[in-house]
């Protein structure tokens, strides 16, 4: 059987997914999500026009000769608008903020300014900026400011709440189920016996569903037993996904896929040509999408960021499919690839001519959870690709999320 490559298979985990249902939120609890309705402005921002500076308002035509003495009439601090009109000869002392009152149409900065009791004088030329933030500046009313798929960020949030909105229609968070599996798994604190190891894929993966904004439920350890597969993932019967991790092989122990299929599982694939990750199952239990991964570290992260990520940016109905490639310049060279596509832990820095550089590292092996941590990006190698000289041009998936 041919293995899948990795662009079909992609298509097919996200086909069919549509964002959930919307609910809404207080701005304090929305960081973080995704936007489900544009936000359009109510107002205008500044609702008039204000001072950008501490300073005078005055009337341009009084201070096209200078000095120009003007007679202060008042002042307009942010918050208290000045009820007169500025008219030849005078000025308002203003501060950043104020409404620049009626008759004014320039603000000259304290600095260019000696005030003398009740007098200014205009020491200096004000330039081409007026100081002023028109009515509008930064938002229109009727404009949208916010699209739906926007990730609600801290400055997203400031913007939601200058338009006066309490709350917000954001996207719900997926269900996001994680069963490892193994007879030599135990979880972190417990003392292994002999064969035994520890645990790790799926807190790091409950770590990683939470930072691409959905919601993990750590179903724990199943053995390798079918009874005790099944009734371990009969707990994720309201998820979204279901990530299995490990099992999903051909080996005499690898029990995974038939004890799912016994509960319904409808297979769609189980092999693809990526490199790690060949043995990747993906299928679904009634309304919950099945993606079972490897048991090794390194294959689980990489296949969760190449394929996990756009299923749940999809069910966000977040913009883009959620990864983060660029170019990059290879930082050392790079052998001919085979039939599978190739992701390889690297590290980014800067060089010479402006694009990042990718450095490798030297051991590959899927089994090294050290040299992930310290990885921030994976060069991606399509199959049959060349041998790549340093200072080669590549694409690199970033892992920052």
């Amino acid at each position: 059987m041919a293995l899948l490559p990795v662009e079909e298979a992609i298509a097919r985990v996200t086909g069919g997914l549509t964002p959930l249902k919307s609910e809404r939120v207080a701005l304090g609890a929305a960081l973080g999500r995704v936007l489900a309705e544009d936000l359009t402005a109510a107002r205008d921002q500044p609702p008039f026009a204000a001072s950008a500076m501490d300073g005078y308002a005055v009337r341009a035509s009084d201070v096209e000769t200078l000095p120009a003495r003007l007679r202060i009439i008042g002042e307009v601090p942010a918050g208290r608008p000045f009820e007169h009109r500025v008219d030849p000869g005078e000025a308002v002392r203003i501060f950043t903020g104020g409404v620049v009152p009626q008759g004014a149409d320039l603000v000259v900065i304290q600095e260019n300014t000696v005030r003398e009791g009740n007098n200014v004088t205009i020491t200096a030329a004000p330039g081409t900026n007026p100081y002023i933030r028109p009515k509008g500046f930064d938002f229109s009313n009727g404009e949208r400011v916010l699209s739906a798929g926007s990730l609600l960020t801290p400055p997203a949030l400031a913007l939601a709440a200058s338009l006066n909105a309490p709350e917000v229609a954001v996207r719900k968070r997926p269900r996001v189920a994680i069963m490892a599996s193994g007879d030599e798994l135990v979880k972190p604190g417990t003392t292994p016996e002999p064969g035994q190891i520890i645990s790790s894929n799926n807190v790091g993966l409950a770590a990683l569903v939470s930072a691409l904004g959905a919601i993990p439920q750590d179903l724990g350890i199943a053995r390798d037993t079918m009874a005790d597969l099944r009734r371990t993932a009969g707990k994720a019967q309201d998820a979204d996904i279901l990530i299995t991790l490990g099992g999903a092989s051909v080996g005499d122990h690898d029990l995974v896929r038939p004890a799912l299929e016994e509960m319904g599982l409808r297979l769609d694939f189980w092999r693809i040509a990526m490199r790690p990750g060949k043995p990747l199952m993906f299928g679904a239990m009634g309304d919950t999408k099945v993606l079972g991964l490897p048991g090794n570290p390194v294959s689980a992260f990489v296949c969760s960021h190449v394929f996990l990520r756009p299923m749940i940016a999809r069910l966000l109905g977040a913009r883009g499919d959620g990864g983060q490639t660029r170019r990059a310049v290879l930082a050392a060279p790079l052998g001919e690839n085979d039939e599978r596509q190739d992701y390889l832990r690297a590290t980014l820095d800067h060089s010479a001519d402006g694009l990042p550089r990718a450095t490798p590292f030297a051991r590959q092996d899927s089994s090294l959870l050290k040299t992930l941590a310290r990885a921030d990006c994976l060069i991606v190698r399509p199959p049959f690709a060349p041998a790549a000289r340093t200072g080669d041009r590549v694409c690199v998936m970033q892992l920052t999320v």
